[in-house]
């Protein structure tokens, strides 16, 4: 496995003044909850998106659901790869606006397609909506990626919450005995929902309030059974998993989740890089205004992801 530590001068006092401009983390309800995805990102941390040539929103039909789709391409040359991505939001919140300056960046720097999913939220849509969002769009996109101009070709990635879910669908994929996707690419993935890891203990007040983590999982689950398509980590195996890049932050409470996971996918015969952004918070792509991080990893993902395809 390759593992390597991403550090740069800039990114602790970065990470520093980014969480006192944000003051300490107040414990999420339901009324703050629906604030939250009501709000648009500030610019000043979040960042601007770059320009591409095509954003546009789509509806995609799924089995059980439609869902929309925010399309990011920036090469007018078809057919592409396509490239699903999941924002993050612990399975409640999160909206495709949190993540626009990743997904134009990720098109502008890969030229893949990148396609924005706005997964059913919980605690409307408790699990398994956004699991089955997940996989169906994969499936949906692995027979008629075409009509986004795919070249076949279909990667999936996504941050924390939007990790899960895409390690999730490759778990069930496997299991269903078929590959939905050619990589992963999982950022700061949440992967066991009752972790007592040493980076739990450490941050679990650093960005979030300590009792987020309850309070999420109750409305995801709704009181049901916890299974490794919820925490990955819990997979008797992960033989025959897709390749995966996976970043984990340094200051995150899942960083020690994220480094075992990809141990154990080498472990298991599959190609894993793992990188890890030193002295950097959980979610730090949603703020690239602010996290000079943000960027490394933006452009780290689209190298990985142009090595992968084999482009110049």
């Amino acid at each position: 496995m390759e593992r390597r530590l991403v550090s740069d001068p800039r990114f602790e006092p970065e990470g520093a003044a980014f969480l006192k401009l944000l003051g300490p983390p107040e414990p999420t309800d339901h009324a703050a909850l629906l604030e939250s995805r009501a709000s648009r990102p500030d610019p000043a941390i979040a960042g601007v998106p770059e320009p591409v040539a095509v954003r546009a929103d789509v509806i995609v039909p799924l089995p059980e659901a439609p869902v929309r789709v925010r399309v990011y391409r920036n090469e007018a040359a078809t057919p592409r790869p396509l490239l699903l991505w999941l924002h993050g939001g612990a399975f409640a919140g999160g909206t495709l606006d949190d993540i626009d300056v990743a997904c134009a960046g990720l098109a502008l720097r890969s030229g893949v397609t990148v396609l924005s999913l706005e997964y059913r939220l919980a605690p409307e849509h408790p699990y398994p909506a956004a699991l089955h969002d997940t996989y169906d769009c994969l499936a949906w996109l692995r027979e008629h990626g075409a009509a986004f101009g795919g070249d076949g070709r279909l990667l999936a990635g996504g941050q924390s919450s939007g990790a899960n879910l895409v390690a999730a669908a490759c778990l069930l994929a496997r299991d269903r005995g078929h590959t939905l996707v050619d990589r992963q690419v999982l950022c700061y993935p949440w992967l066991e929902f009752e972790s007592d890891s040493e980076s739990h203990r450490l941050y679990d007040d650093v960005l979030f309030h300590r009792d987020d983590d309850a309070w999420f999982k109750a409305q995801y689950m709704a009181g049901q059974e916890v299974t490794p398509y919820v925490s990955p980590l819990r997979a008797p195996s992960l033989t025959g998993l897709p390749p995966a890049l996976i970043l984990g932050a340094g200051v995150d409470p899942v960083r020690d989740d994220a480094r075992r996971y990809a141990q154990r996918m080498a472990d298991d015969g599959v190609d894993a890089t793992y990188l890890e952004y030193a002295d950097t918070p959980h979610a730090f792509l949603n703020f690239p205004g602010a996290l000079s991080a943000a960027w490394h990893a933006i452009g780290a993902i689209a190298d990985d992801l142009t090595r992968f395809l084999g482009r110049p």
